[in-house]
């Protein structure tokens, strides 16, 4: 399968390495990246072709992966829209309307993903939607790559994506954030920077497993920590007193609007310019 990423950042080298561990040949990908140095080195890490504009070279894609940030989405459209031939357009900005790409190139073949940056130990969730030019194969190829980083959960109502990227496109600042938090206390406690690091990320990790392969819910096991007038007890009431469950629900909220705002925004900013394509 042959498949160009437009845009060689960090998610990118997830996907490419993710591609690679799975047993999906790497050599048959070309990259898109302006930046010489990057070329460099994708082509060192994964055995890529790089190259540093959009040609002839993309009509021989499947699968083209937009994977750049949404602000140069636009950009990005109108230099390799001229390009592309009958290609699926896999989208992971977030923000970025699959019915704002397809008015911008000109057919319905897109598939928008929302993953997120554990991707990038192959460990992520990854939201899509297709649109309904996506035929069957096009669909499977495009779940072939994105389960490469991760867990795939396929939705039909795009709308939905800009929830998505409040809960598992940006929950991994919100769990880095409590970490943090958790680390501080330990280090108020009289730990070590390096133990407090061990204590708080490994509770998390091991946190997160049981409540993975457990089928009680998340309830449940929380209630199994806490003994009534017990120290967990203790903590958690102070964080109901300090309306911290309350703050999270907002806080995805407020995520998730801004989601629909950058939708917005970039939907109103007009269509990509025409380019020559020599």
């Amino acid at each position: 399968m042959n498949v160009a990423f437009i845009g060689g950042g960090n998610m990118a080298r997830a996907m490419l390495g993710g591609m690679g561990a799975s047993g999906l040949q790497t050599d048959a990908v070309r990259v898109l990246e302006p930046d010489a140095d990057r070329r460099v080195e994708l082509t060192h890490d994964f055995g890529v072709t790089a190259h540093e504009k959009a040609g002839e070279w993309l009509y021989d894609a499947a699968v083209v992966v937009l994977a750049v940030k949404p602000q140069q989405m636009r950009e990005a459209v109108a230099a390799v829209r001229d390009w592309l031939g009958p290609a699926l357009v896999v989208s992971i900005a977030a923000g970025v309307r699959a019915t704002t790409l397809a008015r911008w190139l000109g057919h319905e073949r897109i598939v928008r993903a929302m993953p997120n940056t554990p991707a990038l130990i192959r460990a992520g969730i990854t939201a899509a939607i297709a649109r309904p030019g996506v035929t069957v194969e096009q669909h499977a190829a495009a779940d072939l790559i994105l389960r490469s980083v991760g867990e795939v959960l396929w939705l039909d109502d795009e709308s939905m994506l800009d929830p998505v990227t409040a809960i598992s496109g940006s929950g991994p600042a919100y769990v880095f954030y409590f970490i943090e938090a958790l680390q501080e206390a330990a280090l108020e406690l009289g730990f070590t920077p390096e133990q407090a690091r061990q204590l708080a990320v490994q509770t998390f990790v091991g946190a997160a497993q049981l409540a993975s392969k457990s089928p009680e819910a998340i309830a449940t096991l929380r209630e199994r920590v806490t003994s009534k007038g017990g120290t967990t007890a203790a903590a958690l009431a102070r964080f109901d007193a300090g309306s911290v469950r309350q703050a999270i629900v907002a806080g995805a909220r407020a995520a998730s609007a801004r989601a629909t705002e950058m939708g917005e925004e970039l939907d109103a900013g007009g269509d990509p310019p025409r380019r020559a394509r020599r």
